[in-house]
């Protein structure tokens, strides 16, 4: 009988320590397998993040390194810069990514480095508590807001790849859910259209991925599925945001 599925090489043999129902492990697996698949894996750098992963780098089977908080994208220019040749990725949620990192993310894209980022948005902080983050929906029910995000009080959530879009040095920008099997083929792709980006030397990109939090929320594993779909969805649309993957960024990429 042949094998149907099996654990890709991307990832190590330890056991991941999320909660039941965090959808991390799934973005792990095709992360990792579509560094396999590209052929890129031998050569890849990846940063990882002070959050929910931030001992991913015992998960994938790559060198890593470990970056302050919210300065991913900075180690990643850093080890693009030093290493032309490497594949660079960043792993970071919507705290690391959004909050105390909204600088190190935004100038990076704006002066298009050749990196790519894995955005995991879970509209929480996951690590830490459940307080509110950036992307935390309006109403939302937190640790930090027991009556609901008011928007009139704390702001409006963050959406990432819209603003990211309007940056010049961006190539590619997408957000993706994994709440279900079709919606896990459809990150799987595009985190492949991402790395491709890189290795074609089109300039930034970044994957926005939607995810669940169980714990923080307050539901079962399955409630957090359609929880995804009927309130993160609406508020963050799924969708290609910014393509230029064809050109590139910048006229030599041509």
């Amino acid at each position: 009988m042949g094998t149907v599925f099996e654990k890709t090489r991307g990832l190590t043999d330890h056991v991941l320590h999320y909660c039941p129902g965090c959808t991390h492990g799934i973005i792990h697996r095709i992360l990792a397998e579509s560094l396999v698949e590209l052929g890129l894996l031998d050569q890849t750098v990846g940063i990882v993040p002070v959050g929910c992963a931030v001992m991913a780098y015992d998960y994938f089977n790559c060198d890593t390194i470990e970056a302050p908080h919210g300065r991913a994208p900075a180690v990643a220019t850093g080890v693009r810069r030093a290493l032309p040749e490497a594949t660079v990725f960043t792993y970071q949620g919507d705290g690391d990514l959004a909050a105390i990192g909204t600088a190190e993310t935004v100038h990076a894209a704006t002066r298009g480095e050749n990196i790519t980022v894995i955005f995991v948005n879970n509209a929480i902080y996951g690590m830490t508590g459940g307080q509110m983050a950036p992307t935390s929906l309006p109403s939302q029910v937190t640790q930090t807001t027991p009556y609901g995000r008011d928007p009139k009080v704390a702001g409006f959530p963050v959406r990432v790849c819209e603003m990211l879009s309007t940056l010049d040095g961006v190539a590619f920008a997408q957000r993706v859910a994994v709440n279900s099997p079709q919606r896990v083929m459809q990150a799987k792709k595009a985190i492949k259209k991402a790395l491709t980006v890189q290795k074609e030397r089109k300039g930034f990109s970044i994957v926005e991925i939607l995810s669940t939090c169980p714990t923080n929320w307050g539901v079962t594993p399955l409630e957090a599925l359609d929880w995804v779909e009927e309130k993160m969805v609406p508020y963050y649309p799924l969708g290609v945001y910014k393509d230029v993957s064809e050109k590139g960024v910048f006229s030599d990429a041509d």
